[in-house]
Formats: structure tokens, sequence, C-alpha cells
């Protein structure tokens, strides 16, 4: 049974999504506040955890949540659910590590399917034939089985998302992948300004590696390709 961890302060929401996902069939643990949940995280991590951004008296408490939960695991699934809807912060939630981020108008099937989709991902992952787990493209290491993915045999801390968007560009050298090819192969459903964050998160991660990394490309009016050395 999947272990899923609501993080929100509001006691009527945090019932009613927990209440909706054991319906479901998942293990739910749900936390009001931050130090709460870290001190659950700490003793265990969750399969997936749902995080609201002001938490209780901490205006970003879900923002530090979320940075410290990377720290711990850099391939858990996070989902922000929170009423703030700006550019700012969705740009912020994702730069921090998170996979997806929704507004709590959303929809309760379309949550479900969401969280769905990022559990279909580790699976897939363990029913993938052994000689397809690992690829190589000069510098480049990715590790399906393990998610992971290095440079210059250097790890670079990867979130699912980012692992996916990765893996759809480099498995096809020189073929432009659309915004939505990487939006299928991330298993998110967002629009184009998200997916263009998550891009430059990446960069950012193989820029702090090596400062002459400049394999991914971006060709204007359709999409990105991985160019090998």
């Amino acid at each position: 049974m999947k272990r899923i961890a609501i993080v929100e302060d509001e006691v009527a929401i945090r019932e009613n999504y927990k209440d909706v996902l054991q319906q479901q069939g998942y293990n739910v643990q749900a936390y009001a506040n931050r130090p709460s949940a870290m001190l659950a995280f700490n003793a265990r991590l969750p399969d997936l955890a749902i995080i609201d951004i002001g938490l209780e008296d901490e205006i970003d408490g879900g923002f530090t949540l979320c940075q410290a939960l990377r720290g711990l695991s850099s391939s858990l699934p996070i989902i922000f659910l929170t009423a703030r809807d700006s550019d700012f912060d969705t740009v912020c939630g994702l730069r921090l590590g998170a996979d997806d981020y929704l507004t709590k108008d959303v929809s309760f099937p379309h949550l479900l399917a969401r969280i769905a989709a990022l559990f279909r991902r580790s699976e897939l992952i363990s029913s993938s034939p052994a000689e397809e787990n690992l690829l190589q493209r000069g510098p480049l290491t990715i590790d399906v089985n393990r998610i992971q993915v290095s440079w210059l045999e250097q790890p670079i801390e990867l979130t699912v998302t980012e692992f996916w968007m990765v893996h759809a560009m480099a498995k096809h050298p020189g073929h432009v992948r659309s915004r939505q090819d990487l939006m299928q192969e991330a298993k998110i459903y967002v629009d184009d300004s998200t997916i263009t964050s998550h891009v430059k998160r990446i960069r950012k991660k193989f820029l702090a590696v090596d400062g002459l990394f400049n394999c991914i490309d971006t060709v204007y009016g359709m999409g990105y390709r991985w160019d090998s050395l």
C-alpha cells in the first residue's frame, strides 16, 4: 500500500483530502505543520508528499519543508497543493524541487490522476528490462533503476520529473522533443512556462557540475534537443 503524507494546516481540508485518498486505497498520514511533518519524515519517508505552502504561522513553511525533503531524497515525488496561484509561487515551488504544483480548486479526479501518474512512473522502472535501464551518452549516464543521473561521473540531483525530462531528451540525441513530448514522458500536465522552468533548473544543476555544459538546446517554437558531445 502506497504511503502518502499530507501537510495542510486547515483541519477540514486536511481531513477531506485524507478521506478521499484513503477511499482510493492509500495509506495516508496527515500533519498540520512543518515541525510535526519533519519529525515523521526523519523517521520514515512517505512514498509521496502533498504540501501546502502556508503552514500555521509560517507563511512559506511549505517551501522550507520541500527543500528539507529534497535534502532527504532526490526522488521522492512532491506535489504542492495550495491556494496560492501566482507565477512567482509556482516557479519557486518548482525551483525548490517539487514535481507538480496544483491549486486547491483542482478537482479530486484530477488530483488522483496526477498522484497515480507519479506512482506509475516508479512502476514502469521496475518492469523495464534490465538492458534498457542504463543509458550512456558520452559523459552522461542515466540509471533508470535508481532514478539517478551523472555527468562526468558526478551525480546530478534531479527530481523525478526532471529525471524523466532528461531521459526523454537524451535517449534520442539530436531529436527535437516538444514540450508536449516532455510532459508525456514525465507524466505531468502543465503549461509551457512550467516546462520551461523545469528545463532551466535542469541546466543549472548540470552547470553546477560542469561550467561548460551546453548539451540542452532550445529550438525556438519547437522544443528542446539533447546534443551529444
